[in-house]
């Protein structure tokens, strides 16, 4: 623990330096059947609650789903929400239409790695339920609160060589989920995290150009600080038509 905290001190986590690390954690959708150790997730979540929050009340709470019968329960409901979310999707974005048809696509291959994902949720080694533990009535700014926890969970795991993805899985089997975990009524659950090893590799992510997104003064006014380094790679939003 001292280790962990006087590396991320000195602007890394373990041996992933910080700046890398928010430039190189891809969102994980396939994993092996290496288990994730208790020591693994107890650094993990330390780092989730080391986050700021609101006044710092610190009003998140992490429902880990990892072995056991309530466990898998609750992975296989989250699952069957996953997969109707996802073929509602699907049709409704055309992912089977356009450069969808060609399978060595961008497009054709998110499908693939979409529904691989959906279909093996049930599988997925570990499942974490960021909750919100609320004090007043919901506001827009709430998520403030409790999702900077899920991208310091998201980086700890890249910088212990796993890997995950935040999704809102849990949306469509709430209140099933709710009694089978004992979640209270004042607790809103913020989203639903996949963890584990990579069965691929984390790399540079594909974002926009920072001169598309990064204004100084006024709306539409990209600074000339605002360049990528040399190996920045890039993508549009959403899948291509």
């Amino acid at each position: 623990m001292a280790e962990m905290a006087e590396s991320a001190g000195k602007g890394s986590l373990e041996g992933v330096d910080l700046l890398v690390g928010m430039a190189t954690t891809r969102a994980i959708r396939r994993y092996t059947d290496a288990r994730v150790t208790d020591e693994q997730l107890q650094q993990i979540m330390f780092s989730a609650t080391r986050a700021p929050t609101g006044s710092n009340r610190q009003p998140g709470r992490f429902v880990v789903l990892r072995d056991g019968d309530v466990a898998t329960e609750a992975k296989q409901l989250i699952a069957r929400s996953a997969q109707a979310f996802w073929a509602q999707k699907r049709a409704a974005d055309g992912y089977d239409a356009g450069s969808g048809a060609d399978e060595n696509s961008p497009k054709a291959r998110m499908a693939r790695t979409m529904t691989a994902f959906v279909e093996g949720f049930a599988s997925v080694p570990v499942v974490i339920l960021p909750c919100l533990v609320r004090y007043r009535e919901p506001t827009p700014s709430e998520g403030a609160s409790i999702y900077p926890a899920c991208q310091n969970l998201l980086l700890a795991a890249r910088a212990l060589g796993l890997g995950g993805v935040l999704t809102h899985w849990h949306g469509g089997v709430e209140d099933e989920l709710r009694a089978l975990l004992a979640i209270p009524d004042g607790a809103a659950i913020a989203a639903t995290i996949a963890l584990g090893h990579p069965a691929g590799a984390h790399g540079p992510v594909r974002r926009r150009p920072l001169a598309e997104v990064v204004f100084e003064g006024a709306w539409g006014a990209s600074p000339p600080w605002a360049q990528d380094p040399p190996d920045a790679r890039f993508t549009s939003a959403g899948p291509p038509k």
